[in-house]
């Protein structure tokens, strides 16, 4: 169903959401989502500052009344993930989100939807347009590069901001605040490959799709599958068998999502065709049983390749990387014992691919303890060092450490209650907030994380709940009033 968002409630918000959902603003690619939030700043008068990185931030002067309330700071994040289906025609370079309406939900039609975090920037949007509202002095914080690792904030100067009470608009559960999450890190391993001609077999091609993919952190404990896991397993009982010859391999997109398609193209000899087939089907038929309450639309193909294969990896070579990332751990690796439900640290093989002779993984490891983070990561230096791969190991970024006595957690808290009449949720979460690193920046801040009701972050499945937009701006208004009193 088609749905025109100027017509949803705040209107401001989605008059907003509509202009972001047509600028181009993949992770890297922000400075046209930071030039129209600069052009609403010069619309409106305010003063703004961007820094040498591309961060933004607007100051909106205290309501009448309310010049000495104390400052508070609204944060969101321009950058969204860009994800798409295979068979999906998009150029998130320039084509604008296509977005359709289905009962209380929106959706993009086969990309991510951007709600992740451009709900949140809309909103801080409408607080610096919306005269009618009642606050103190109001800093907008738009920082780029979350997505790829909290980039932006991290480069944030301890000057770029004065207020020590911040509102982060980027967490995706209603009713849910956020007082605490996981740091993070990234590691790529690069495994060189002999390659050889190939004089003989039969080059087929493999491919892995339908899997629901998502968040590496919110949705890792939730059984879903992870293609390039998978693949590695199907290959590894056919490579068992019989010698196989890796011609290339492609897997995933982004570090922060859960892999949902791979393909791979293969040498296998001649006369063991199909037994090969037998044997994926076979382990695929395992993984349906084991996944298949999950990931109801998975499926695999293989069938003869394009061109058969110039030349491939050796069978040595094809075993290793098959050996690797069937071992590498992938998922939950612990959950908390203090804070019930909470994924405390875990795993994402996000990545794989071949090029130049050599075959890259890019794996993402979470933690809301160092110790483990650090743990995690040593785990993949040593088996890097076992198959002779070379590791890359950039810095991380922090975990941010919950404070159940804060005042801004009380002072929501109370406004909530007053529209609800129900206590919200208060939930550490595994995933990277940049308050973590905001908080290591500005000393003192004190802060929380909210939003709306979105599902699926992260992949095409994305779909935000139009009703909880409206409850989540009432709350930021009633809040933000409260703040001042």
């Amino acid at each position: 169903m088609d749905v025109d968002l100027l017509q949803l409630e705040p209107r401001h918000l989605w008059k907003h959401f509509d202009a972001l959902r047509r600028i181009p603003r993949c992770s890297g690619n922000e400075k046209a989502a930071g030039d129209y939030v600069i052009e609403q700043a010069k619309r409106l008068g305010y003063p703004y500052k961007r820094d040498e990185v591309g961060n933004i931030v607007v100051r909106k002067p205290a309501s009448p009344g309310k010049e000495n309330a104390e400052g508070v700071v609204l944060q969101s994040h321009l950058d969204m993930v860009c994800e798409k289906n295979s068979d999906v025609e998009f150029d998130f370079t320039k084509d604008a989100i296509q977005v359709r309406r289905e009962g209380d939900w929106l959706y993009a039609n086969g990309t991510t939807l951007g709600a992740d975090n451009g709900i949140g920037v809309a909103a801080c949007l409408a607080v610096m347009e919306d005269q009618s509202l009642v606050h103190g002095p109001v800093e907008l914080l738009f920082t780029i590069d979350e997505e790829t690792g909290l980039t932006g904030a991290s480069r944030l100067q301890p000057d770029f901001v004065t207020g020590r009470k911040l509102l982060n608009l980027d967490s995706e559960e209603e009713g849910v605040f956020f007082i605490g999450c996981a740091g993070g890190a990234d590691t790529t391993f690069t495994i060189p490959v002999k390659k050889e001609p190939v004089k003989e077999g039969r080059t087929l091609k493999v491919r892995i799709s339908g899997l629901k993919g998502g968040h590496s952190g919110i949705d890792i404990d939730k059984n879903r599958g992870n293609a390039i896991k998978f693949l590695a397993r199907m290959l590894w009982n056919a490579a068992e068998k019989m010698p196989l010859r890796l011609a290339s391999i492609h897997g995933g997109n982004k570090r922060n999502a859960i892999p949902r398609e791979i393909e791979a193209e293969v040498v296998v000899p001649e006369d063991q065709v199909d037994t090969f087939k037998s044997i994926l089907d076979e382990v695929f038929s395992g993984l349906k049983q084991e996944y298949g309450s999950v990931e109801k639309e998975m499926t695999y193909e293989v069938k003869e390749a394009d061109t058969p294969a110039k030349e491939a990896a050796d069978v040595a070579s094809t075993k290793k990387v098959i050996d690797v990332i069937y071992a590498l751990p992938n998922g939950v690796l612990k959950m908390s014992a203090d804070i019930p439900d909470l994924v405390e640290t875990s795993m994402n093989l996000a990545t794989i691919h071949s090029k130049n002779g050599e075959v890259e993984l890019g794996i993402s490891s979470r933690s809301s303890i160092n110790a483990a983070l650090e743990a995690a990561r040593q785990q993949l230096r040593a088996m890097a060092e076992l198959v002779g791969a070379q590791v890359e190991q950039p810095p991380g970024y922090p975990g941010w450490t919950p404070n159940l006595n804060s005042p801004i957690l009380a002072t929501v808290k109370t406004t909530y209650r007053e529209l609800k009449g129900t206590d919200p949720e208060v939930k550490a979460i595994h995933a990277g907030l940049e308050c973590g690193i905001i908080g290591e920046k500005f000393p003192g801040m004190d802060m929380i994380s909210l939003g709306p009701q979105i599902e699926h972050p992260h992949s095409p499945d994305e779909r935000v709940n139009i009703p909880s937009v409206k409850r989540f701006w009432d709350l930021l208004v009633a809040t933000l009033k409260k703040l001042a009193e």
